[in-house]
């Protein structure tokens, strides 16, 4: 594996107990490896990580995965050729000399978050149009509360657009295809060739939208132009899933969410689980309380966590969870098969998945 004079060694640098059964799995399947598992600080701060990992581990390491820990200096890890992230995001690690002054290539967990969200997505969803805090109140309150107003909306006919058409973008759309809703997707950069539309990363097998079939219409852009003439489409679901970057930050404001609803005359709602700062809160409370926007499901804020005095935690039309959306028990298990995919790559001397493009940030 890559031929040179060195062994090849995996070093693991997580914030959870040793995932012992998935090291094993890996070890097992590339016996030459030397794999060590490091546990490590759940903290962004580089002064505690720095001191955590042992300086002749970094030194031998040519195979990283990790959240947050990474050498303190590149030269600290002269062999090592190949990052891969346990998260989906990069932007952790945006200001690290590792990611500012190499190119060493550094890959993301994308694709293991797509089932557990865009069930959060749905059930949230499904939360706003059942009207289902109502009937939960009345249920504490141990209240047969039933209502000849009661009335809800059903998904068929609506239209979801989906903000970022990546691996939680394409789950949430093959699901609410199901449902019966339209889908339109919103990406980047132009997705308008039946190979461009294709999902080329890591994908948990039966889901998502590998070939990109599902959307009934495709738009693309950074600019505001192009984000507000897709906005104008008519759209019931608005997801957020795109990456936290200098373009995005703000990205949808009190213009935006005038558009989205047609200047209230059809108010949206909006589920975000992206990152908090892609929405301008303050903007977002407005529209929420005066109409603007049917309501909104957040799974990120900004700033996290939330503050107890901020005004999203008593609105009735909106529903706060604590950036958990992605947790799920499979978490591990797929990050490990991506790991092993990398691997596998790295042997045949193929081309990584996920890799992350420093110059867009994702």
């Amino acid at each position: 594996m890559g031929g040179g004079e060195h062994k090849e060694a995996v070093l693991v640098t997580l914030p959870l107990p040793e995932p012992t059964a998935a090291i094993e799995k890996l070890q097992k399947k590339f016996p030459h490896l030397k794999i060590t598992y490091k546990n490590v600080s759940h903290t962004k701060d580089r002064s505690v990580l720095d001191k955590e990992v042992p300086k002749e581990l970094w030194r031998e390491a040519t195979v990283l995965l990790t959240l947050f820990s990474l050498p303190p200096q590149p030269s600290d890890a002269p062999l090592l050729d190949f990052i891969q992230l346990f998260s989906a995001g990069s932007n952790q690690l945006a200001s690290h000399p590792i990611y500012t002054d190499t190119d060493i290539p550094i890959a993301t967990a994308s694709g293991v978050h797509g089932p557990q969200i865009a069930e959060w997505v749905i059930m949230t969803h499904l939360i706003h149009t059942h009207k289902y805090a109502q009937l939960y109140e009345a249920q504490k309150q141990r209240k047969w509360g039933k209502d000849p107003s009661y009335k809800v909306r059903d998904s068929v006919g609506m239209r979801v657009g989906v903000l970022g058409y990546g691996s939680i973008g394409r789950q949430v759309g093959r699901v609410a295809k199901a449902m019966g809703m339209d889908i339109i997707a919103y990406t980047a950069s132009p997705k308008d060739t039946p190979e461009k539309k294709k999902d080329v990363g890591y994908i948990v097998p039966g889901t998502g939208d590998p070939d990109g079939e599902l959307p009934s219409a495709w738009y693309s852009g950074l600019d505001k132009e192009s984000l507000h003439n897709f906005l104008k489409q008519d759209i019931d679901l608005l997801l957020i899933s795109v990456p936290l970057t200098k373009e995005t930050t703000h990205f949808l404001s009190k213009e935006e969410f005038k558009i989205l609803s047609q200047d209230g005359k059809k108010p949206a709602f909006v589920a975000n689980i992206a990152r908090g700062p892609i929405i301008d809160q303050p903007a977002l409370i407005e529209a929420l309380k005066d109409g603007t926007l049917a309501g909104a499901a957040l799974d990120v804020t900004d700033p996290e966590p939330l503050p107890s005095d901020s005004e999203l935690w008593h609105l009735d039309n909106v529903i706060v969870t604590p950036h958990i959306s992605g947790n799920g028990e499979a978490y591990v298990d797929r990050a490990f098969q991506i790991l092993e995919l990398q691997l596998e790559h790295k042997q045949k001397g193929e081309k990584f998945i996920n890799v992350v493009n420093r110059k867009r940030g994702y």
